[in-house]
């Protein structure tokens, strides 16, 4: 590791266990909540907990308020009617600096006008813990980032000068950098290779279990999901349509009636293996 990116423990300083200042414990919790844009609603009558830390994969098809449900956490959308609590707090009444110095969020994509660096544009992740003073820990945390989204042959680089997939690992170390309680992350993988994709979702896993955080993931991809949740929430009819495990929630019936495409589920060593059975006029 880089001289000065890992603790007296000898692990990286991004990855070391929580701390609460208070002994808060971990929670999002959505109590009857309904969100729509005018008379479309898009999400009704949410009742949801999350408590154990992990990592937690939203999936459904396109439209039916995957983002929405995530957006409603952090009060980039606000609910027509119901409760978000984090950690005990009702969501409405935060400003948005305490929400931030709780849950990160990382979105699918985002665009530029301005020259900054990898490692400035990630440094942008410590404003809510350090305000516009950059410190020594503030310097060690974001070269902690970079090595463990694997960010150094390109650190240097203009971030309007990174490709999709390189954006997108530093928008996530952006949000590493930040130290949450909960991480939330918009697609994080859609602009990724098969093996970054991987690599992603391996570490995803890890940082949560490590830090004892819970980590929030909107996702696409069945399979992924599949072998790296620890936990599978599937959306359909503006509701929770199921809530558990891959092997409970990711079953060829389920897949049939959320897709509308008919699956082959197998097992290998634990993990639902989804093959999807092609149709042809």
């Amino acid at each position: 590791m880089t001289e000065g990116t890992e603790s007296s423990e000898g692990i990286s300083i991004l990855l070391e266990p929580r701390k609460s200042d208070d002994d808060t414990p971990l929670s999002v919790v959505f109590e009857d909540m309904s969100f729509g844009y005018d008379s479309n609603m898009i999400l009704e009558h949410i009742n949801l907990e999350i408590k154990e830390p992990g990592l937690l994969c939203i999936l459904g098809p396109n439209g039916v308020g995957k983002t929405t449900i995530v957006k409603c956490i952090n009060k980039l959308l606000k609910p027509k009617s119901g409760r978000v609590y984090v950690n005990g707090k009702d969501v409405s009444t935060m400003s948005l600096l305490d929400m931030a110095r709780i849950l990160a969020f990382v979105p699918n994509s985002s665009s530029s006008v301005f020259s900054m660096t990898v490692p400035e544009a990630i440094l942008m992740g410590r404003h809510p813990r350090a305000g516009w003073t950059t410190s020594q820990r503030d310097i060690r945390v974001v070269d902690a980032a970079i090595e463990l989204l694997g960010l150094q042959d390109f650190s240097t680089r203009d971030i309007r000068q990174l490709s999709a997939g390189q954006l997108q690992r530093t928008l996530i170390a952006r949000g590493l950098v930040q130290e949450p309680d909960i991480l939330i992350l918009d697609e994080p993988t859609s602009n990724l290779d098969v093996k970054y994709q991987m690599d992603v979702m391996r570490f995803l896993k890890a940082y949560a279990r490590d830090r004892g955080i819970i980590v929030i993931m909107v996702c696409h991809d069945l399979n992924i999901t599949a072998a790296y949740a620890d936990r599978v929430i599937l959306m359909y009819g503006k509701k929770v349509f199921a809530d558990g495990t891959a092997s409970e929630v990711l079953t060829a019936e389920n897949i049939k009636t959320v897709y509308k495409v008919n699956a082959e589920v197998s097992n290998r060593n634990g993990v639902p293996q989804i093959n999807l059975i092609p149709e042809y006029d």
